[in-house]
């Protein structure tokens, strides 16, 4: 009996005793444990893959070599234009990673953003594309030009320039090939016939939804004929295995994606430091190459130079400069009185 009582006070010994070299382990490795910085990111939806894929994981290794530190990077993925009105409306992001400058202008316009974002390379853009238009497979209807959507046997997919600023491409794309169209066939850039265009396309128009994703993601469901999409989006479903055959109009617009810390956020959750360095850090090569792999124009010239053999330039290519400019652009075509305003009103869209 006695010594049945020595064994349990032994046990009870080393069971306390292993339990607290545990703790004094525990703590040991929680203050060896590098401190952790935090930046929320508010992107839009199509460049997710790059994101998550590569860019964030290089980038938290770049910061822990830099800095001691590990970083959370805390992700929001929304149409643009939505993701814009949110980060005006409240939710504080650090940085913002949009479809177009216009929606960065909302953010600045909040008050939110108050430095010059379009000082840093490139005009503030880090990545490019094309407006291109996807098909079925073999391309049955024999799709080759935007007069070819104008059909009455075709049927076409384009995201909603109410909710996604990235539809606002696909829309400008087709008003500018217009105005491009009609230039080199007369010598001038006519709006009636860039109107006229958007119309009859517009009349043909089955699905809207409210952001780039969703609406490749509708047209691989077997809805329409067509997708109005944007070039890098294609390119990544081939990455992805599911293929969708696309043509580049003669006419269509260059896309230009930009990025900027919110001062206001990044000062009030002290991460400035950190938003800084990852807008930077998506300047650099390494991050350019990483969004070229995965469908995106990189900004970057060097890089482009590099990969130019995989990205074509339309023969009528264009930018926003040819519209001018976004400023005038959301009067010219999506204010009250702008040109797909009035045509989605006309064909009874506008809802």
């Amino acid at each position: 009996m006695k010594s049945r009582k020595v064994l349990l006070i032994i046990a009870v010994a080393v069971t306390s005793l292993a339990c607290a070299l545990a703790g004094c382990a525990r703590k040991k490795e929680a203050a060896t444990a590098p401190p952790a910085d935090t930046l929320v990111l508010a992107a839009y939806t199509v460049p997710k893959e790059a994101y998550t894929g590569e860019i964030i994981p290089a980038f938290r290794e770049h910061w822990r070599r830099k800095t001691g530190r590990d970083v959370d990077v805390q992700q929001s993925y929304e149409a643009s234009g939505a993701q814009a009105r949110a980060v005006a409306g409240g939710f504080e992001a650090d940085v913002v990673a949009l479809s177009l400058e216009g929606d960065v202008d909302k953010v600045v316009e909040a008050g939110l953003i108050t430095h010059d974002w379009r000082a840093r390379p490139w005009g503030g853009f880090i990545t490019r594309s094309l407006v291109v238009i996807a098909t079925r497979p073999g391309n049955p209807k024999n799709i080759r030009d935007w007069s070819d959507l104008t059909r009455s046997d075709v049927e076409v997919l384009y995201p909603n320039p109410k909710t996604s600023g990235g539809a606002m491409w696909c829309v400008n794309a087709i008003y500018g090939a217009g105005l491009k169209l009609s230039e080199a066939e007369t010598g001038t850039a006519d709006p009636a016939v860039a109107r006229d265009l958007l119309k009859r396309i517009q009349g043909r128009v089955k699905v809207m939804d409210k952001s780039g994703r969703e609406s490749v993601t509708t047209f691989e469901r077997g809805i329409g004929d067509a997708l109005v999409t944007y070039e890098n989006e294609v390119l990544l479903r081939g990455m992805q295995g599911r293929p969708l055959p696309f043509v580049i109009p003669r006419a269509t617009i260059l896309i230009e994606n930009p990025v900027a810390v919110v001062d206001k956020y990044a000062d009030r959750h002290g991460s400035r430091e950190v938003a800084e360095e990852f807008v930077r850090f998506l300047h650099e090569e390494a991050a350019q190459r990483s969004f070229a792999r995965y469908g995106f124009r990189p900004a970057s010239p060097e890089v482009m130079r590099e990969v130019a053999d995989r990205y074509p330039v339309a023969p009528l290519q264009f930018d926003i400069g040819l519209l001018g400019g976004w400023t005038q652009v959301r009067e010219m075509l999506y204010g009250p009185q702008g040109a797909w305003t009035l045509v989605t009103q006309e064909l009874g869209q506008n809802r």
